[in-house]
């Protein structure tokens, strides 16, 4: 059904009575025995929930321990203790918006182009990450927030992207927004872009040497109406392909340069690496779509989750059978939390989020999300980022996901894909990609019930250079 402006959904019980507990006259009630007894109950309880969760398989409920022994090196992350220098010559224009009175964050270094940290957070070329010239060691490492070249020796442009594998091909691909012009404010109070070029795409065998496939979706240099027009924008792509009607199918965020279209883009492709044929936009469900992402699942439905009524909630329904529309179904979750650039997988049967909150270009703390079923209710678990110092965990390491990647293989091992953004110079944003990990128990109850949740944590792992686990190369 398709839900109307202003309709709220909740699950939370508001006539819920208290629980009391009741003593016998005379007799003696130990308040810790009771809390202790209650909480043997619960334990009992939540493990009894996780074996029914798993059809009864007690190994199901034991697996992470020895998956976590798989990725010990992967869990033990590095802290981060970074001092912020003293003033030294003129601030940015950009930093001195941010209330240059109060004391100096690590947020206002990392938004200043001046700062004396501006190596930390966006290293120079020396340090690329060059797959063609590799020194041994550092073969297949991944090192976030570095420069990232392709196999031509270019920085990679996939910004705001997401990944692809192709069983045809048995190759990965990755699409996302191609960057590489001048930053510039389309007005005063305008955010600083890049005018729409395209669609870029990169493909591998391993996931860390990437080839450009070239710009499989263009921008329109002439026609001011057309919504690829370069002066327009055109964020987020993401690519699923379609085994009924053999098509590769692309959705995006298309908007204006005052971000009041707010809608998505629909193109499609016989070929993972393009042409792309632009097709239309529209709001989906009638209502304003920005942040958005697609989903397919394992019985081959997709659906498209996007920020709407101006950010403040999300919105998620399943697409046609040909993956080129919407169809009347749409929930409304995650009301009045103002979050934005959702990254949807799936493990075990559980469906997980990491989502941002909105702030522009500047970073901020993320939010893992999950659900039993795709339309919810979905339940918030909290922050996911672990290691680095407190700042880096509040700010997502200083990065806004946009994809999180399963590794088949490696049960409950996925790759969170996300964007440093670089407001100052937008082509020159870089790629955090770190290793995310569902195991252990969720550390809050639900909202909407007693007790805890049958999913397990989800954690993101910060390392300033890691890779896959040996022999893992080139995963499928």
């Amino acid at each position: 059904m398709e839900l109307k402006r202003g309709e709220k959904m909740t699950m939370r019980n508001k006539y819920r009575k208290p629980t009391t507990f009741h003593c016998n006259a005379g007799s003696r009630c130990s308040p810790s025995v009771v809390v202790w007894s209650l909480v043997g109950f619960l334990v009992s309880l939540h493990l009894y929930s996780l074996v029914s969760h798993n059809g009864g398989k007690v190994g199901d409920v034991q697996f992470h321990t020895s998956h976590h022994t798989l990725f010990r090196e992967l869990e033990e992350v590095e802290e981060e203790n970074i001092q912020i220098p003293p003033p030294k010559g003129k601030r940015s224009p950009r930093a001195a918006k941010r209330r240059p009175k109060r004391l100096t964050t690590l947020i206002d270094e990392f938004l200043d182009e001046n700062s004396q940290l501006r190596h930390v957070f966006f290293p120079d070329m020396k340090t690329a990450i060059d797959p063609m010239n590799d020194s041994g060691n550092d073969s297949f490492n991944y090192y976030p927030g570095r420069i990232w070249l392709d196999t031509e020796g270019n920085p990679i442009q996939a910004h705001g992207g997401g990944i692809l594998y192709d069983e045809s091909s048995r190759t990965y691909y990755w699409y996302g927004e191609y960057k590489d012009g001048p930053t510039y404010h389309a007005h005063k109070k305008g955010a600083a872009r890049v005018d729409i070029i395209g669609v870029g795409c990169y493909s591998s065998k391993d996931l860390w040497a990437w080839k450009n496939e070239g710009i499989v979706l263009e921008a329109e240099e002439a026609n001011e109406t057309f919504d690829l027009h370069k002066s327009n924008v055109l964020e987020r792509p993401k690519v699923i392909y379609n085994e009924k009607t053999g098509k590769y199918v692309m959705w995006m965020h298309i908007d204006d340069a005052n971000y009041t279209k707010a809608a998505v883009g629909i193109a499609i492709s016989d070929y993972p690496t393009g042409p792309f044929n632009y097709l239309h936009s529209k709001q989906p469900h009638g209502f304003d779509s920005r942040d958005m992402t697609i989903f397919k699942d394992d019985d081959g439905v997709a659906y498209i989750i996007y920020s709407s009524e101006d950010n403040s909630e999300l919105h998620i329904g399943p697409l046609t059978e040909d993956y080129l529309d919407v169809t009347h179904v749409v929930r409304r979750i995650l009301i009045g939390q103002h979050r934005e650039a959702p990254a949807l997988f799936k493990y075990q049967g559980t469906y997980y989020m990491i989502t941002s909150g909105c702030t522009g270009w500047a970073p901020n703390e993320a939010l893992a999300h999950a659900a039993e079923s795709i339309m919810g209710p979905w339940e918030t678990m909290g922050n996911p980022c672990v290691g680095g110092n407190k700042m880096f965990r509040q700010t997502t390491f200083f990065a806004q996901g946009t994809y999180v990647f399963p590794l088949t293989g490696l049960p409950g091992s996925f790759i969170f894909i996300a964007d440093r953004w670089n407001p100052a110079d937008l082509r020159d944003s870089r790629y955090v990609w770190l290793p995310l990990i569902v195991g252990g128990p969720a550390d809050r109850p639900l909202d909407y019930d007693f007790g805890f949740p049958v999913w397990s944590r989800v954690s993101i792992y910060w390392h300033r250079k890691w890779r896959l686990p040996s022999g893992r190369r080139g995963l499928k």
